[in-house]
């Protein structure tokens, strides 16, 4: 029992941060969605175009925290501190890039086949959400050296603060309130900029203000930053990256192909996907704390430790997402009146909830397999995984059913079915395999 109080422990600040950032996405959903489906879809579209380079920096991002883990459960702060010194030039830098690239690829969107009312509403949403990539890198690099040294509460009250700006925001820029112009799915767009750009001023006047993390900054000097520790950043960054960036792109690019069949399979996805997040952030928050707790054993090399933190947060994982998938179908008519009062869209999003539901166990099983193997920070391979189990099948697999055998937006989802079940079984086999390889060595 202990080792689940430990994990939950750490998960539950992980966790309200989350339900703040998808009390946010569903307020700019709700809010926008009530405008129309248009609105509702461009805002879908520029989401989702935005999410695959954004999804590339914060899994750059992520490789802070199995590096830090390890030297702090050997107690060297001081190494910590010039890993953090490191990631913070480093993904200042590839949050310009990222920001410029995003910005770049808006000349693409008129040949991307999406409705023109779904690019009127969308592109400016998207231009403002680019801009925000830069203040949410340098926000990243001070959230993963946090959860690294074991700390999720600090995250969790910065990121709800923020959000609870941005939900304010929102109510003035969308619908033009206390004299601002009504910007319509911009002003949500504007609302995330301003919002984002709070976050890391409030992590820096935390770090500047508790004495146990001022002592980080006193270890900062010039010759600390090197090749060498931007590399060891970058080799196990750039893995978790491309992995996430894989898995991110198919329901990225299942999204691009659901608007081939029209405003209204748009916004129902949409729809979909906010209501499959809400489940999901219990996942996301088990996995963190799950790659915090295994990086410390693994730094100690306690393997026995390792095994049950790996044990625990499965069945932690499988029994939320089976619970959750009993409730998608439950009230699948019921949860997409949140967004929007349409009858046809209400109608596909409620089809689409049933297979949110069958993936359920395999998308539980393959992400905290994920957060074991980055603990371990054993990443190389996943990203290999991700290629084969959503490029090679996921994607391929819902066009097949969408458009060959005439499914619709139902075959679009299935092939996630397919994808997620692959990699849950992949990953799960790659820890077992590693675990043993470790274990024989002692």
């Amino acid at each position: 029992m202990k080792d689940y109080s430990k994990t939950l422990k750490l998960a539950a600040p992980i966790a309200l941060t989350q339900v703040g950032q998808l009390a946010v996405q569903f307020v700019d959903n709700a809010m926008v969605g009530h405008l129309g489906a248009a609105p509702l879809a461009g805002v879908a579209f520029g989401g989702n175009v935005y999410f695959f380079l954004f999804i590339f920096g914060l899994g750059l991002s992520i490789g802070v925290t199995p590096l830090v883990g390890e030297l702090y459960a050997q107690g060297k702060h001081r190494k910590s501190a010039h890993i953090l010194q490191n990631a913070l030039v480093l993904y200042l830098g590839i949050g310009v890039l990222i920001s410029l690239t995003q910005l770049a690829i808006i000349h693409l969107f008129p040949y991307m086949n999406q409705p023109t009312e779904v690019l009127v509403a969308g592109t400016p949403y998207y231009k403002y959400l680019a801009w925000s990539t830069i203040p949410v890198m340098v926000f990243f690099s001070f959230r993963q050296f946090l959860e690294g040294v074991g700390n999720t509460r600090v995250e969790m009250v910065i990121t709800i603060f923020c959000n609870l700006l941005n939900v304010f925001f929102n109510w003035v820029f969308i619908y033009g309130n206390l004299g601002a112009p009504a910007m319509g799915a911009a002003g949500a767009g504007l609302a995330t900029l301003i919002s984002r750009s709070m976050m890391p001023l409030a992590m820096m006047g935390y770090f500047a203000w508790n004495q146990s993390y001022r002592r980080y900054f006193s270890f900062y000097n010039n010759a600390h930053f090197s090749r060498r520790r931007v590399g060891s950043l970058l080799s196990v960054g750039f893995p978790i990256s491309i992995q996430m960036t894989l898995e991110g792109g198919a329901f990225i690019f299942t999204g691009i192909m659901m608007g081939w069949l029209g405003t209204n399979a748009l916004a129902a996805n949409q729809i979909a996907l906010m209501i499959c997040n809400a489940a999901f952030f219990i996942i996301i928050s088990i996995g963190n704390a799950t790659t915090i707790r295994v990086s410390h054993a693994f730094g100690l090399r306690d393997w026995s430790a390792l095994r049950r933190i790996a044990r625990s947060s499965f069945r932690i994982g499988v029994t939320w997402n089976l619970f959750m998938a009993v409730m998608f179908i439950v009230f699948r008519h019921l949860l997409p009146r949140i967004f929007t009062v349409d009858p046809a869209v209400i109608d596909i999003a409620g089809t689409l909830l049933i297979c949110v539901a069958s993936f359920q166990l395999f998308d539980g099983l393959q992400a905290l397999a994920l957060s074991v193997l980055r603990g371990m920070q054993d990443v190389k391979v996943t990203s290999v995984i991700a290629f084969v189990s959503y490029v090679v099948v996921n994607l391929p697999v819902g066009y097949l059913l969408a458009f060959v055998f005439d499914w619709g937006p139902p075959g679009l989802w299935m092939g996630y079915i397919f994808g997620l079940g692959l990699a849950s079984l992949l990953l799960i086999t790659r820890y077992r395999k590693m675990i043993g390889r470790f274990e024989s060595k002692r």
